[in-house]
């Protein structure tokens, strides 16, 4: 149990549509994220990759694979954060996003921290 504690991150994400890069009438929702990653190991742990997936409301995936969080690999001691904005289009006014980080500790262990979904929404349309 110890162990499995001294490799944890704590992901959150917070999202907001951005209506000035959208086009509706022509199927392009845009949204901008920021995430939050908290190292909430024991361990040091370097982000070394992601993997995202995005899935619009007609079922349509898109995969997105990369190094590192908006051209940085951050390394976080116990306890500190790393903040970070994006964005991503859809082709419907809701969706999800979910996926991966891949990060390897200071001792050379490789594990995964996942990032939890979260919705994409027009603000109009779930509420």
């Amino acid at each position: 149990m110890a162990q499995e504690k001294r490799y944890e991150v704590s992901v959150t994400p917070s999202v907001q549509y951005l209506p000035e890069q959208s086009d509706e009438k022509s199927g392009r929702y845009v949204f901008a994220y920021t995430i939050n990653i908290r190292n909430s190991g024991n361990a040091t742990a370097q982000l070394i990759s992601r993997h995202w997936i995005i899935t619009d409301s007609q079922g349509l995936v898109q995969e997105v694979r990369g190094l590192g969080v908006v051209g940085a690999q951050p390394v976080l001691r116990p306890g500190e954060s790393h903040e970070y904005s994006s964005g991503t289009a859809i082709a419907t006014p809701v969706g999800t996003m979910r996926g991966s980080y891949q990060m390897v500790a200071e001792d050379g262990t490789r594990f995964e921290a996942a990032i939890p979904e979260f919705t994409l929404s027009v603000p109009r349309v779930l509420h």
